[in-house]
This record gives C-alpha cells, sequence and structure tokens, in this order.
C-alpha cells in the first residue's frame, strides 16, 4: 500500500522535496510553497486520513506510518530527496528521518513540529487529551469542534477572517479518519526525539513563525538549529508563504 501523492517540476533533476502536510491539511496546502521552489522536483502527500488518503488508517502508529511514507517514496523510485513537514507531518518527517531504513535523505526541514515529550506522565497527560478531541470529532459536527480546535493557544495569531477560512476548507475532511489519525500519531505515543535528532549529520533546519512562542521555546531548549519566519504564527507556510520559501529555498542552496 502507499499514499496517494501528486507530483509537480517533476522534469528537473537533482533532489525531490517530500512534502508532508499537518493534521486537518492535505497536500495542496503547500502549492504556493511548491510553486516557489519550481526548480525541485516535488512529491506532495496527502496523509491518512486526509485528502485522496482518507480511506488509509495507520493502526500501527509511527512505524507503520514510516513503512507507509517508505514504500510511497520507493513506488516513485525518489532516492535522493529532502524532507518537509508542518506540525504531524513535522514529526512524521523527524522520526522517519531518525528510524528509517530507507536510503538517500540529504535534508531535513520541520516547521512547527514536537519533537516529542520526555517523560512518560506527559505523554500520558497528551494521549488523554488527543483521545478527548478524537471523541469529539467522532461524535459531533466537525464544524463545530473546528471552531474550538482553531481557539487553542497555538493558533490564537490567526484573524478571525482566516479562523473562518481554515475551517471552512478544514470541514471537508471525515471526522473519524481525523480521530483515527490523532489517536494513531498523537504525541503521546511519539517516542522522544531529542537525542537522535541532536547527532544528526544531515542538514537540517526547525522554522517557526515570529509569533510562534511554544515552538521557538522547544527549539531553544534542545539547541535545534531555529530558523524565525516572520509576522506570522504556528502555520507559518500559510501565514506568510513568501517568506517561507524564501528559506526553504535558502536551506536548499546550502547543499541542493
Amino acid at each position: 500500500m502507499k499514499l496517494s501523492c501528486q507530483t509537480f517540476h517533476s522534469d528537473n533533476q537533482g533532489t525531490w522535496l517530500v512534502w508532508l502536510h499537518g493534521l486537518l491539511g492535505k497536500g495542496g496546502d503547500w502549492l504556493p510553497t511548491v510553486d516557489a521552489c519550481e526548480h525541485y522536483p516535488s512529491l506532495v502527500i496527502d496523509l491518512p486520513g486526509h485528502g485522496n488518503s482518507a480511506g488509509i488508517t495507520v493502526a500501527g502508529g509511527f512505524t507503520e506510518m514510516e513503512e507507509l511514507l517508505s514504500a510511497t517514496l520507493s513506488e516513485y523510485q525518489i532516492d535522493d530527496y529532502c524532507l518537509i513537514g508542518y506540525s504531524l507531518g513535522g514529526r512524521i518527517a523527524m522520526y522517519h528521518a531518525i528510524h528509517s531504513n530507507y536510503k538517500g535523505l540529504r535534508g531535513l526541514l520541520v516547521e512547527g513540529g514536537n519533537p516529542g515529550l520526555l517523560s512518560q506522565k506527559e505523554r500520558d497527560v497528551r494521549l488523554q487529551h488527543d483521545r478527548h478531541w478524537a471523541q469529539r470529532f467522532r461524535q459531533e459536527s466537525i464544524e463545530a469542534v473546528l471552531a474550538d480546535w482553531y481557539q487553542q493557544p497555538v493558533f490564537a495569531d490567526l484573524t478571525m477572517a482566516q479562523r473562518k477560512q481554515l475551517i471552512h476548507h478544514r470541514s471537508k475532511n471525515r471526522g473519524k479518519n481525523i480521530a483515527d489519525m490523532l489517536e494513531n500519531t498523537s504525541l503521546g505515543v511519539q517516542p522522544y526525539l531529542i537525542p537522535d535528532l541532536q547527532q544528526m549529520t544531515i542538514p537540517f533546519s526547525y522554522l517557526c513563525g515570529e509569533n510562534d512562542h511554544k515552538f521557538q521555546s522547544i527549539a531553544r531548549q534542545y539547541t535545534l538549529p531555529l530558523k524565525i519566519i516572520p509576522q506570522v504564527g504556528h502555520n507559518a507556510h500559510y501565514g506568510n508563504p513568501a517568506a517561507f520559501s524564501a528559506a526553504v529555498n535558502h536551506f536548499l542552496s546550502l547543499f541542493g
């Protein structure tokens, strides 16, 4: 089995850019940035439970997710690539960079992805938190749940218009599918990745919006290679695609 994908600029040679969106998103969220990185071939992936991969479930958590991602890369014969992931996609990208046996990863670019929780107590609390949201996604209308979802502190910088736009777009998801993915890839079941991230030898950049104080704090706490995207919060590529694309192209120029 492989994930649903689209390819862009595939006539170009060299390192592929592999794009992983966040929870509730879809591959198409990346298109403004993909177009701004037109000198590189791109593979834009729909994660399980989302977009055209909506029928795929990863009951085996990060291990199964990693197998699906590697199988997808193999299907497209991509063995020279850079992973770019936002939020959940960033967590999947970090896990892949550390735990995958698949060869050819040249760089890792993470936007607001949590590298993991140190204590089992923290993980248990987070899993309970995510299960609560999952129950709501299964039982309530998705519009009602999203109205509360985007009131969480990490989305505090959104304007009312941006919040309404996101709710409109994200309400196309199926609540059950989102609930399954939220539980199966919860931060509560994700390994603590910091020691391995700090020992990686491939190029690595950790992007955060200027107003995303939570993830800036995480990056500084663990001395991750932080790059600030101005005038935006957690969803930097959505809020300031021009600055985000410039940061991606700069990162790629260092080794591409």
